[in-house]
């Protein structure tokens, strides 16, 4: 059996339903841990920092796709990811599609957009920018391309003293996939993405917050 020394949780479509409604459940078995409890997101700061002192865990927090991580609730943002690159591959973007940005003044390190447009061509258009664009199933997201959450996750790790591979890792879409490849144990909940599930030691039966409790279960962590 696998067993832990910290934990890196998604937020969207894994606490949370696609109404992005918390699974209490899911936080009341988050809360009952003895290691630590990394929330890892494509959210903004202000979000994730609130949810994480609103569930109960560590204030450590992965934000914006690991453009941005936070070690104390009150600490400064550690900016990872470059915005100035996602601001120029967005004035390309303008030019082909009606875009509509969201929370753009809350982020720090990236570009967050509504899902009202081809994806794929949009890929195509980016093609030569130092920059990537990910689909959080919740929203799309202009990212620096050498930042993720996998990255983030293994600067966390070298602060706290522990390697990533001491990890167990849940999420549910493809801004998760480079968690899951530098982690030790990896759990898609039954919602995730084939490409997450593909990649995962464990996909759980049940959806979203159920989903986490059964992980949780199964890791013996409850």
């Amino acid at each position: 059996m696998f067993e832990p020394k910290a934990i890196a949780i998604d937020i969207d479509g894994t606490i949370t339903d696609r109404r992005r409604a918390l699974n209490l459940r899911a936080v009341e078995a988050l809360r009952k841990l003895k290691i630590p409890v990394i929330l890892a997101t494509g959210n903004a700061p202000c979000f994730a920092k609130a949810v994480a002192k609103v569930i109960g865990v560590s204030d450590i927090v992965i934000c914006e796709n690991g453009g941005v991580v936070r070690f104390e609730y009150d600490g400064e943002d550690i900016i990872l990811g470059d915005k100035e690159k996602c601001m120029k591959a967005l004035e390309v973007l303008g030019k082909h599609f009606s875009v509509e940005l969201l929370d753009f003044e809350y982020r720090k390190s990236e570009v967050c957009l509504r899902r009202n447009f081809d994806i794929n061509r949009a890929r195509e258009i980016l093609r030569g920018f130092d920059v990537k664009l990910i689909d959080s199933g919740f929203a799309y997201h202009i990212s620096d391309s050498k930042v993720s959450k996998g990255k983030a996750l293994e600067f966390i790790a070298d602060r706290l003293g522990i390697f990533p591979k001491e990890f167990a890792v849940l999420g549910d879409s493809e801004n998760d996939i480079e968690m899951f490849r530098v982690a030790g144990f990896r759990i898609a909940v039954a919602n995730a993405d084939i490409r997450l599930k593909e990649l995962a030691d464990l996909i759980t039966p049940s959806n979203d917050g159920d989903g986490v409790v059964e992980a949780l279960e199964f890791l013996g962590l409850i």
